[in-house]
């Protein structure tokens, strides 16, 4: 009995926590996804045949998989370098990888509107150079919203990466080069393939956080790449409907779950989310 009893004295403030902060929020939301204006399921109605929010989910699972590619082939790179090649300069390198955790998204942000502006420092430098003539259009497109994001989620890619390929002992690939194998083949064959499980937790992580971003994209987008984080902000303070607010944020969490149970059986999501946790 008294092991019961201290099992629950230490289970239920957690568990009371997950409801106050999480469980009952989302159930709130949802409810007013079917209260407000009127009680039924409206908002999900005019959600689905709105063309809007169809051209903005589609828009935020695209730039959500650029993102996510992109991350990888540059974290890949990153991650490797740092694990096989970096020797006295890893914890350098590991520390520039920290480094954006340590400045707000925002502040982040706004140093990309900076650089990426008509008179930024990348449009001043390729036109000093003679590369172009007139400044090129990043800001308020695609372009200038992707360019960000790959700043910000670069980190969430190389870090599960970089912890799996620590955890690769060397042996493997020099018993391949020892058997004939070349380098390039060595690597295809026997160390990729080990790396694999860090780069499907690593696309995970940048994936889902993508879906729900907003700060990034709404500053670099201006208001023209509307991710469907920013169509929700729109909907609840510029037209007060909170109804088709909460009922795209449930869509929203409902599609993020989808993919986390996809990904599930490819992924050890409780490994995954711990590592990065820790």
């Amino acid at each position: 009995m008294n092991e019961k009893l201290r099992y629950w004295m230490l289970v239920l403030p957690g568990l009371a926590v997950m409801v106050i902060f999480y469980i009952w929020p989302v159930l709130n939301i949802w409810g007013i996804s079917v209260t407000e204006p009127a009680a039924g399921l409206g908002n999900y109605t005019r959600m689905f045949d709105s063309r809007a929010v169809q051209v903005s989910f589609v828009l935020t699972f695209r730039i959500a998989a650029i993102t996510t590619v992109a991350c990888l082939i540059l974290g890949y790179v990153v991650a490797y370098t740092i694990a096989n090649f970096a020797g006295r300069v890893r914890p350098l390198m590991l520390g520039l990888v920290l480094l954006p955790f340590w400045v707000s998204v925002l502040i982040r942000s706004f140093a990309w509107i900076v650089l990426l502006g008509r008179s930024g420092l990348v449009n001043d430098t390729l036109i000093g150079a003679g590369l172009i003539a007139t400044p090129i259009r990043f800001m308020h497109n695609e372009l200038g919203v992707l360019i960000a994001m790959v700043h910000v989620m670069l980190p969430f890619a190389v870090l599960p990466m970089l912890t799996n390929m620590r955890g690769i002992s060397d042996s493997y690939m020099k018993a391949a080069r020892g058997l004939g194998a070349s380098e390039w083949r060595a690597f295809r064959e026997v160390y990729f393939p080990q790396t694999l499980p860090g780069v499907f937790s690593g696309g995970l992580l940048v994936f889902v956080l993508s879906l729900g971003f907003y700060v990034t994209p709404a500053l670099l987008g201006g208001g023209r790449v509307m991710m469907i984080s920013e169509y929700i902000t729109y909907q609840i303070q510029e037209f007060l409907n909170w109804g088709l607010g909460a009922a795209l944020s449930v869509v929203l969490l409902l599609a993020t779950a989808l993919v986390l149970l996809v990904a599930a059986r490819f992924v050890n999501l409780r490994k995954t989310f711990l590592e990065r946790s820790s």
